[in-house]
C-alpha cells in the first residue's frame, strides 16, 4: 500500500552570510538564497551578515537554533580553505547529527561546473535542536547549485522517498 501524497509545508528559514567584506548592498549570494527560498514557498524568518569569526558565527547560529520560530538555516560563505574560512569549525560542533551526504552530493554535482576544484569545498549540513542547517560556499553559482540541485527537494515534504521536513521542529 502506498503512502498518501504529501502536501507542501512552508518552513521558516534564516539566511546567514559569512563574510568580512559583504554588506547588505553587495550580499548577492544571500539575496539569491532569499529569492530561491521565497520562490519555493518558504518564509524568511531572519537574515544577517556576520564576519568570518568562529565565535560570532556560533553566537548567531546558536540563537537561531534556540529560536522556536526558525526551522532551518542556510549559510553562505566561509567553507573554503583561506585563512579566514571557519564555517565548518564554527558550526559543525553545534550539530546533534551531521548530514554527511550533503557535502558528498554537493561536491559530486559541482564537478560539472568547477571540475576538480570542488575538492576544496568544505560545505556541510546537520540537524541541531530540530533545526536543519545547510552551509554553502559563498559564490552565487555554488548557492544556486546547492539550492537547485539538493536543498529545494530536501525542504519539500512532497519529495520522496525522504526529506528533512519531518525532522524539523513544529
Amino acid at each position: 500500500m502506498s503512502k498518501p501524497a504529501a502536501r507542501f509545508e512552508p518552513l521558516a528559514l534564516a539566511v546567514l552570510t559569512v563574510s568580512d567584506t559583504r554588506t547588505p548592498e553587495t550580499d548577492t549570494s544571500g539575496d539569491l538564497l532569499v529569492e530561491r527560498l521565497q520562490a519555493a514557498g518558504h518564509h524568511l524568518q531572519a537574515r544577517q551578515i556576520v564576519r568570518d569569526d568562529i565565535y560570532q558565527l556560533r553566537r548567531v547560529v546558536s540563537d537561531w537554533i534556540a529560536d522556536e520560530r526558525i526551522q532551518g538555516i542556510l549559510t553562505t560563505g566561509g567553507t573554503g580553505f583561506s585563512g579566514r574560512d571557519s564555517t565548518p569549525e564554527a558550526l559543525g560542533v553545534l550539530f546533534d547529527k551531521h548530514i554527511e551526504g550533503f557535502g558528498e552530493l554537493f561536491r559530486q554535482v559541482s564537478v560539472a561546473d568547477i571540475g576538480s576544484s570542488t575538492i576544496q569545498s568544505r560545505c556541510l549540513a546537520g540537524l541541531a535542536n530540530g533545526t536543519v542547517i545547510f552551509c554553502l560556499p559563498g559564490s552565487n553559482n555554488a548557492c544556486a547549485t546547492g539550492w537547485d540541485r539538493i536543498i529545494v527537494e530536501q525542504l519539500d515534504a512532497r519529495h520522496r522517498p525522504c526529506n528533512f521536513v519531518a525532522q524539523v521542529r513544529r
